[in-house]
């Protein structure tokens, strides 16, 4: 049996984190830069970039930035190019980026919130959250494979939400549906990709306190409502995503693909 170490052994790969200036995203990043990853990180938020960096690098973690727009097709290619061609190939990809759907057409006081109503909900608001949730994620994951398949393979994991498992009135309508695409997304993409040596999973995070809708989870009544669902008594922290995110990443999971990793403290269970 293999030492703990080389089952968990991730030095040396080259990794891109997208969304990865704070939150869930910066946990990625910096766990594989302590683990020896070289790790570049794609962010909008180009001061909250600038801060990541400084940290992870202050610990001795091996990472660097660009600037992009997920959305932004060109912008993504140049970006992975511009990886390829510092580390010489891409080995592990954390399609993460995602942005909040605002509220939905319920309150956590449960009231109804005429603001979320489908009726009068701006189309452009749709449009951006499943090009940011769903749309990038298919990106990422293609310019992925056209580099991992040069390389013999290489691992994709993409961040989801148990939001694609179930229904949800305090969170805005586009965000189910974006995230119940990105799981079909990562099956069917596993199942192409397989033969290349290329292992796609997703991680499904349930409520976790990030920056996400500015924070949302940081207003009482918010956190309240999730942490009632929690059967430990609390959301996410980031730290907790850690262990989970190197598996995926590391020898120690070389048999796993087209899975799906619930991490939600039992939410799902108390949700009818």
């Amino acid at each position: 049996m293999a030492a703990l170490d080389e089952m968990f052994d991730v030095r040396g790969k080259s990794t891109i984190v997208t969304g990865g200036a704070s939150g869930i995203g910066r946990a990625y990043a910096e766990i594989m830069a302590e683990h020896g990853a070289r790790v570049c990180i794609f962010d909008i938020d180009a001061s909250g970039l600038n801060k990541t960096v400084a940290a992870i690098r202050g610990t001795g973690g091996d990472v660097w930035s660009q600037t992009a727009d997920v959305a932004d097709r060109t912008a993504m290619a140049d970006a992975f190019d511009k990886v390829a061609a510092e580390h010489g190939r891409i080995d592990v990809v954390f399609a993460n980026a995602g942005i909040d759907a605002g509220p939905g057409f319920m309150t956590p006081e449960g009231e109804r919130n005429p603001d979320g109503a489908i009726d009068v909900m701006d189309d452009a608001h749709w449009d951006r959250v499943i090009e940011v949730n769903l749309s990038s994620v298919y990106t990422t994951i293609k310019l992925s494979a056209r580099h991992m398949k040069r390389t013999g393979g290489g691992r994709i994991i993409v961040t989801s939400s148990v939001a694609a498992q179930i229904n949800e009135a305090i969170v805005g309508l586009p965000y189910m549906p974006a995230k119940a695409g990105v799981d079909h997304l990562v099956r069917n993409a596993a199942m192409e990709l397989g033969v290349f040596g290329i292992h796609v999973n997703c991680i499904s995070p349930g409520p976790f306190m990030t920056n996400i809708a500015g924070g949302r989870l940081k207003n009482p009544a918010d956190r309240a409502a999730f942490e009632a669902q929690s059967l430990i008594g609390r959301i996410g922290d980031p730290e907790d995503i850690k262990g989970l995110a190197l598996y995926l990443a590391s020898p120690a999971a070389s048999y796993v693909t087209g899975a799906q990793f619930v991490i939600d403290g039992g939410s799902r269970l108390r949700i009818a």
